[in-house]
């Protein structure tokens, strides 16, 4: 089983090449789920149209609740790349959301929902679990 995290936005977004041998920290596409698995996050957990997987080989996770320090620190550089780029992306009031489960749980009932501020907020001060929903506005 795979931890998969899933993006939710209102634009359309550029695929990355998942077959590539990149190194990108971040890659947004559909790597990891299959089609059955975006209609369910995007049903249950997101209100965008547009879904996407963020990976390069494990979700985002930062809480050791439900992850080594490790794999924390790992999430929080993910997290930071990902906030760049979808800056890039976002209007001002737009938003996009953030949801991380294993591959085959889209549909389970989530454990918690947060907002934050896009560029603003401290890294090192937020702890995002598996099932929780997260909407980052610009």
């Amino acid at each position: 089983m795979s931890l998969c995290s899933y993006i939710g936005c209102n634009v359309e977004l550029p695929l990355h090449d998942y077959d590539s041998e990149s190194e990108d920290i971040i890659k947004i596409g559909w790597g990891f789920s299959d089609q059955e698995e975006r209609v369910n996050v995007q049903k249950y957990q997101f209100t965008t149209p547009y879904v996407y997987d963020i990976s390069n080989d494990w979700g985002i996770v930062i809480s050791e609740e439900w992850a080594t320090k490790e794999v924390c620190e790992e999430s929080k550089v993910k997290l930071t790349e990902l906030c760049k780029i979808m800056n890039n992306y976002l209007e001002e009031g737009d938003f996009f959301e953030l949801y991380s489960c294993w591959i085959g749980e889209e549909a389970d009932k989530r454990y918690g929902e947060l907002t934050i501020q896009l560029n603003n907020f401290d890294i090192n001060q937020i702890e995002i679990g598996e099932k929780t929903l997260v909407r980052f506005v610009k």
